[in-house]
């Protein structure tokens, strides 16, 4: 056992040395992807750039896996059979207002670990292997639901990420959601000479927007309801006879997600009837599923936040929860999904304002951090065979 503890001590030690060599290429690479923002499935760019870092260090990296053409998977070995230990990357970006979400972070930080491990251990001095698996369309396409659903990570024995918010946090919990779409149909007419020969859609969405204003004050106060009407109409002058929104509904459990939708669907039936138009509600079929905590998982990489000196913040309590298809994941194996400062405290994710903070110095400094404890993390569950079980057991109790 001594000799696998100091096997596993100087195999980060040099995880760290490598990170910092490498950590002027990774902050380039990550201006570079913020400068070139890409939505989901369109990450063309990133995935590129990515892959071809990761190669350069000596990964080997498998392209369009999944059969999403900007998935990738890169993989270091290590010394013989043993568990598969998988490093997410998030690239994609928000429409109109770009990184907001700091994925150019995410993706740096996931692949600087793999690179600095391919650079500087590669094999690795362990059974088994860890692979970097590059995952897009986290804003909207639940990329990583996909990914699972072809097979990727059928042979992952634990999983992680990193993500950027004002403030580090070990743990924090994030909400299921069920995406719905809505229309309303009605009937045109000449909004001046013929009004009463119209049936007014937008009057319908309007009404199914203050229906769920009202509803609001009945869900619980962790639940979220929220949407954006995506066609109100075609002109003025003519009463609109297709509207269509689009509606995140979220909540703690998919449970409660689903008490949701029924309660949506009849505010939306109501708006109908209230004006005469016909309603059509289709929830997207992937909900995205809260995250599961894995408290063992979650110590390592608190260990290794302390061995690199950086501090775990407070939760600033200005905040409520997101969401992420992690939370699939997290439901399927055992998965960790922390949070590394990078912008000041009371920054809004989603907002230009993160945005900026996303290629700031302390930007800098969260990646840095993230991708030393990322790779000496995933390192822990290889040298430890004992910490892996326990972590696969917490998640076998939780499941159960």
């Amino acid at each position: 056992m001594a000799a696998t503890s100091d096997t596993l001590d100087a195999a980060k030690r040099k995880i760290a040395e490598a990170v910092e060599r490498l950590a002027d290429d990774l902050e380039q690479l990550s201006h570079r992807i913020h400068e070139n923002p890409e939505l989901c499935f369109k990450e063309e760019k990133a995935a590129a750039w990515l892959t071809e870092f990761l190669e350069k260090q000596g990964a080997a990296v498998e392209r369009g896996v999944g059969g999403l053409p900007t998935a990738f998977r890169a993989t270091i070995p290590g010394q013989g059979p043993g568990p598969t230990i998988a490093i997410m990357a998030e690239y994609d970006a928000l429409p109109s207002i770009g990184h907001a979400c700091g994925h150019n972070v995410i993706a740096t930080s996931g692949a600087g670990a793999g690179a600095a491990l391919a650079a500087a251990l590669r094999p690795l001095p362990f059974p088994g292997r860890i692979q970097v698996i590059g995952t897009p369309a986290e804003e909207g396409g639940a990329g990583k639901v996909r990914l699972m659903e072809a097979g990727v990570f059928k042979d992952v024995d634990a999983a992680m990420m990193i993500h950027g918010r004002p403030g580090t946090q070990i743990w924090r919990p994030s909400l299921g959601i069920i995406k719905v779409k809505c229309e309303f149909s009605g009937r045109a007419a000449h909004a001046s000479s013929w009004p009463w020969r119209g049936v007014n859609a937008l009057n319908a969405m309007i009404q199914l927007f203050v229906s769920l204003d009202m509803m609001r004050q009945q869900v619980r106060p962790d639940a979220r309801i929220h949407g954006v009407i995506t066609k109100g109409g075609d002109q003025a002058n003519i009463i609109p006879e297709h509207t269509a929104a689009e509606f995140y509904l979220r909540a703690p459990t998919r449970d409660y997600c689903q008490e949701l939708l029924r309660r949506f669907e009849g505010c939306a039936q109501g708006a109908a009837t209230a004006t005469g138009c016909t309603a059509t509600v289709t929830p997207d079929p992937i909900i995205h599923d809260p995250l599961r905590p894995n408290f063992t998982m979650a110590a390592l990489f608190g260990k290794n936040l302390e061995r690199i000196d950086f501090p775990v913040d407070p939760d600033d309590g200005q905040a409520g929860y997101g969401s992420t298809d992690c939370g699939n994941v997290s439901q399927a194996l055992p998965t960790i999904h922390p949070y590394i400062r990078i912008s000041p405290d009371g920054i809004p994710g989603h907002s230009r304002e993160f945005a900026e903070w996303a290629k700031s110095p302390l930007a800098r400094t969260g990646m840095v951090a993230a991708a030393k404890t990322l790779a000496m993390t995933a390192l822990d569950l290889l040298a430890d065979p004992e910490a892996l079980r326990k972590a696969k057991e917490e998640f076998a109790k939780a499941q159960g």
